[in-house]
């Protein structure tokens, strides 16, 4: 693994975050006066990000907004958020090992994330998390970010990798899509968020558990060498 370069995507790949999305999605509807939506039906937008969180919200309970009104009320959602933002989130299972055992091995973490940079440091902050990662960049890093490949690719370098010995992984057409576009191989993740079936994706490889992680990397470390 040495040499290596392994770039997670956050939410739904390394964190399950969707408790607190969700709760801070439903604190603004309850602030316009409207019932809570069922995390079943919020869970499957999260990779989109917040604004569609609460514009999917809204569409729900059959109050439209201007874009101006949106605007407004993600400041009101990622206010809350911020100070709520580790209360029910973890990591998923054997994440924590998994990872431990790659940077033991001398693999290079990183984190690429359309979530906000500070927002993904006081997270993994909060959860003990970030002495795991080498560098965390976020949807505000750069001037690009996912899907656009630069996103990927300028984090790697930042660590002084080389996207031609780099694996990215995540749990959503956007990871999958950003990893092809820098032609860099990507595992998908059953667990996390995505709209469509992870297998239609076109990931290199789909795992349903972070035991499977390992034996992913190995093989394409292993074709790449």
């Amino acid at each position: 693994m040495r040499g290596w370069t392994f770039a997670f995507d956050l939410d739904g790949t390394l964190i399950d975050t969707a408790p607190d999305l969700i709760r801070a999605t439903n604190h603004v509807l309850t602030k316009l006066d409207l019932e809570p939506v069922p995390e079943s039906a919020l869970r499957p937008q999260i990779s989109y990000g917040s604004r569609h969180l609460i514009a999917t919200g809204l569409k729900l309970r059959g109050v439209p907004k201007t874009e101006a009104e949106l605007d407004a009320l993600l400041d009101v959602m990622l206010d809350y958020y911020a100070d709520n933002i580790a209360v029910a989130s973890r990591p998923f299972e054997d994440m924590v090992a998994t990872l431990e055992a790659f940077g033991a091995e001398g693999a290079h973490l990183v984190v690429c994330t359309n979530k906000k940079e500070d927002l993904s440091r006081r997270l993994l902050g909060e959860l003990k998390l970030d002495r795991l990662f080498k560098e965390i960049a976020g949807r505000d890093t750069f001037p690009v970010c996912k899907p656009h490949p630069a996103h990927l690719t300028r984090v790697i370098e930042r660590v002084g990798g080389d996207s031609r010995r780099a694996v990215m992984v995540g749990d959503s057409e956007v990871d999958i899509e950003t990893a092809k576009a820098a032609d860099i191989p990507v595992v998908g993740v059953t667990f996390g968020y995505s709209v469509h079936p992870v297998h239609t994706l076109g990931a290199d490889v789909v795992i349903d558990h972070y035991r499977d992680l390992d034996a992913a990397m190995r093989g394409i470390v292993g074709r790449h060498a």
